[in-house]
């Protein structure tokens, strides 16, 4: 282990960078968590998912917009930082670390439950330890071993969600399969309606259906360093809305045109349960295989990004310089050894309540991810009104519909916030989240605003592009 900071390997190659946005963004939220939107909002979740995807579009828009204006490593965090103070920056970028640190425990969580698929009698804790354990060692190997291992467990998730796809249509065109559910489109609305869950249910799936889109900002993470933002960055927001289509709204009403929503449960993926449910046995052995290896690949990305983001915080010194150091390959063990820390929580609480776990770590999950959602959308507009109208018409690639679709986005984020509040079973994320960020506040006010600059820190790595536009602390944030 290095004793003192000397940055981090430059080992991800754009093939990498987007495989570790794409592993980030469909993982547990789509494979096991939309059992939970489905049982909640019925068909209508189809639509929850729309909704919330046009939303998450114009936050990604938003940061777009800043990243090719002004691309740096710091990413929302730096930005928010510039923009909005010292105290917003922090927050943002420690609020991000912790919202992937939540995210992990939901991907491990969701681990021991498919496992239980072949070994229902084995305690679900057992598995998850083991997923710590395995995915925490591989992310100590060099960052190059890394990527390439994300681009091939992403690839396996495309892979199979666009054959399930293909799959499905079969099943419900040809009504194949052994199964005593009626299968056809007709599931979508003869079960009770549409909006079979009424609009309370409609309105509570939006909970989980925003922690299924949570890790999608990680684009900024990644692609900050990016030798040509102004292309990389437009392509990798501009194809989310596809995304959405595809492997969400889609896959989700293949599966319950399949199977009644009604009769989708938590015990498992629904992708398993549609195949197990019609009598393809070993299609539904396959899926399982499938939605473990997306559940690892999302764990991966998801220490990655906490792990970098924790690094580039202590390179402004907005976290212990502790967490600069790295290995001899140029991987920030500290901050990895942090999340295998926290990942082990994750063990103790599928021990000691299994049954509730998932639920209660997605809506906090889904407070951090707002959150910073949020935060993206008023560091953009706070930037965008200080620019001159030249410099706004000179914007390369500007946020559509400004400024009411960001404010529009804003005011459908703090409902969110206040479903969570509203409902028994996810209030205790609003409680976590507010103690979370008065943490932070009170520790900003009494630590790091008296800390002095750090001027290493403020350097910009020799091969980062250059802002267009000047700031008093520039960061070195993050190398990858």
């Amino acid at each position: 282990m290095r004793t003192e900071n000397a940055g981090l390997s430059r080992g991800l190659s754009a093939r990498h960078i987007r495989f570790i946005a794409l592993g980030s963004a469909i993982g547990t939220g789509l494979f096991y968590g939309s059992s939970e939107s489905i049982r909640a909002g019925g068909p209508a979740v189809l639509l929850a998912y729309l909704i919330g995807g046009a939303a998450v579009f114009l936050v990604l828009r938003s940061l777009g917009e800043m990243a090719v204006a002004s691309p740096c490593a710091g990413s929302f965090g730096e930005y928010a930082n510039r923009h909005l103070g010292p105290l917003a920056g922090f927050v943002t970028g420690w609020t991000y670390a912790f919202e992937m640190v939540i995210v992990a425990v939901a991907d491990v969580t969701a681990i021991g439950v498919y496992m239980g698929f072949w070994f229902p009698g084995v305690p679900r804790w057992i598995w998850v330890l083991a997923a710590v354990l395995i995915v925490g060692a591989l992310n100590l190997v060099s960052v190059k071993v890394f990527g390439e291992l994300e681009f091939w467990l992403s690839l396996v998730k495309i892979v199979a969600i666009v054959a399930m796809i293909v799959v499905g249509i079969v099943v419900i065109a040809f009504g194949l399969g052994g199964g005593h559910a009626h299968i056809g489109l007709s599931n979508l609305w003869s079960n009770g309606g549409f909006f079979a869950g009424g609009v309370d249910g409609f309105v509570v799936s939006f909970a989980i259906v925003m922690f299924a889109f949570g890790g999608t900002e990680i684009i900024g993470v990644t692609a900050g360093e990016a030798q040509s933002p102004e292309k990389t960055i437009p392509g990798a927001v501009n194809s989310i809305p596809l995304r959405i289509i595809l492997f969400y709204v889609l896959t989700l009403a293949v599966i319950m045109s399949i199977t009644p929503w009604q009769q989708i449960s938590d015990s498992g993926s629904p992708f398993v349960q549609i195949f197990a449910g019609v009598g393809l046995k070993s299609a539904a052995a396959v899926l399982n295989v499938v939605v473990l290896t997306a559940a690892l690949s999302a764990i991966n990305s998801d220490i990655f990004a906490a792990g970098r983001t924790m690094y580039g915080l202590a390179e402004r010194g907005h976290g212990p310089s502790v967490m600069r150091r790295t290995t001899r390959n140029g991987v920030p063990w500290v901050t990895t050894l942090v999340m295998i820390g926290a990942l082990l929580l994750a063990v103790l609480a599928n021990a000691l309540i299994p049954g509730r776990i998932f639920l209660i770590i997605s809506s906090i999950a889904t407070f951090a991810t707002v959150f910073v959602w949020v935060m993206i959308l008023l560091t953009q507009l706070k930037a965008r009104r200080s620019m001159s109208a030249e410099e706004a018409a000179s914007l390369r690639f500007p946020a559509p519909f400004w400024p009411y679709g960001q404010i529009v986005t804003l005011l459908f984020m703090a409902a969110v916030m206040v479903l969570l509040g509203l409902h028994e079973s996810t209030r205790v994320a609003l409680v976590v989240g507010v103690v979370w960020l008065a943490l932070l506040t009170a520790v900003h006010h009494l630590a790091v605003r008296r800390r002095p600059h750090r001027p290493e820190a403020a350097a910009a790595p020799a091969d980062a592009p250059a802002a267009t536009a000047p700031t008093a602390e520039r960061p070195a944030g993050i190398s990858v």
